[in-house]
């Protein structure tokens, strides 16, 4: 199966909040997984301090990675994480990770 399209989330996570991002992966719901046009997922920790870990998504095109970032399946697999960032909100802290998605096109495998 080609991987057409890759998503890829850069996520930058305040220091004391990295070791509890890791944990909402290694507990993931895997709601993704089941979404059609999901080909594969990495999730990538950064190797200097400082730097974004990269959430790498496989589709077979476009719209199915979109259809994900729309469905309830997308809201219930990143719940955790929401709370989180509402929490911090609430409390008038800092958020504590920030992401950024960008999108690609698959020109050579």
């Amino acid at each position: 199966m080609n991987k057409n399209f890759v998503a890829i989330n850069y996520i930058n996570c305040n220091t004391e909040y990295q070791e509890r991002f890791e944990q909402l992966f290694a507990s993931r719901a895997h709601a993704i997984d089941t979404m059609p046009g999901f080909i594969n997922m990495h999730v990538l920790r950064p190797s200097k301090e400082g730097d974004a870990y990269l959430i790498v998504s496989y589709w077979e095109n476009e719209q199915s990675f979109k259809d994900w970032t729309k469905s309830e399946a997308f809201i219930a697999g990143h719940k955790r994480g929401f709370e989180d960032l509402a929490k911090a909100k609430a409390e008038g802290r800092p958020a504590p990770m920030t992401s950024d998605f960008k999108i690609y096109q698959v020109i050579s495998e």
